[in-house]
């Protein structure tokens, strides 16, 4: 038994572990998965001292609660939220050092949806293709996180970052999403097209890993039936048939039959993770580059 590892005492709403994720086997029917918002998890990995392709842990909404066996370092980050060790107030966006035996804390979200906790080593889970990423589609890397999960731990890289403060945007009041045309623009009416940009959308509680569901006007289809299934990639804006878009996320499957109406740029996912279901959407076009 190695005293390099955490032991999972509340595993929260839904924590897994994961990293950059597994690019390059959509061939092979495997999502790239990895963290919803990549920015917030190279973050607290940087503040930790690790590499930036170090596993951390996701958690949604209502954090989880860890012991560790050892002395560790810690950073929490991405949505905000209290921390505490062994019942006292600690530092959210920071190294903080847990002592082997103390309770780690991290609490509801006040704002967002996902935090990442970051130990200075990594979380050391065995790779599958690669990664360590937990990806709820295919089933592939460790399950998510369950009342007594032992988590091994790596060895330290380097030592966590001295810094005052490490800016972060916050959760979006509005999440703002700048699309291009999709494959299968034309499957949609010249009104179904107006009313994508035009109209206003809310994230659905629906929403999850695999995509952010929308709430709002149904897009009117120019084209009855669907297409044999094709190719998706990440920020796909897929149409199911009650006709409200549904942004895909890491964990979206690569293949669907469902009309793509629109892709989201790249740059503007990390925010789909962190908007709360309610939060107002906007889709706004853009050029193509």
């Amino acid at each position: 038994m190695t005293d390099r590892a955490l032991v999972v005492v509340r595993p929260g709403m839904l924590t897994t572990v994961q990293d950059l994720g597994r690019p390059g086997y959509a061939h092979l029917g495997v999502p790239r998965s990895g963290a919803l918002d990549p920015p917030a998890a190279a973050l607290v990995n940087r503040l930790a001292g690790n590499g930036p392709d170090a596993a951390v842990l996701e958690t949604t909404l209502d954090g989880c609660a860890l012991r560790p066996r050892s002395t560790v370092t810690v950073v929490v980050g991405g949505a905000p939220c209290p921390v505490t060790v062994g019942g006292r107030p600690a530092a959210w966006g920071a190294p903080v050092v847990v002592p082997a035996g103390e309770l780690l804390e991290v609490g509801a979200v006040s704002a967002g949806v996902r935090g990442y906790v970051a130990v200075r080593g990594g979380i050391a889970v065995e790779p599958v293709l690669g990664s360590r990423a937990t990806d709820l589609l295919s089933g592939l890397g460790p399950a998510p996180l369950a009342e007594g999960t032992v988590l091994p731990l790596g060895r330290p890289a380097g030592p966590p970052a001295r810094v005052d403060t490490a800016p972060r945007p916050g959760p979006p009041a509005e999440l703002v999403l700048r699309v291009t045309p999709g494959p299968r623009a034309d499957w949609f009416t010249a009104r179904g097209r107006y009313d994508l940009t035009a109209r206003a959308y809310r994230v659905s509680p629906a929403s999850n890993r695999i995509g952010l569901r929308t709430e709002g006007p149904a897009l009117e289809r120019a084209r009855e039936g669907e297409l044999p299934s094709e190719g998706m990639v990440l920020g796909a804006v897929q149409v199911p048939p009650d006709g409200r878009p549904v942004v895909f996320l890491a964990d979206h499957p690569t293949t669907g039959g469902y009309p793509v109406i629109a892709v989201v740029r790249a740059p503007d996912l990390p925010a789909a993770a962190q908007a709360p279901p309610g939060t107002p959407v906007r889709f706004v076009p853009v050029g193509r580059h």
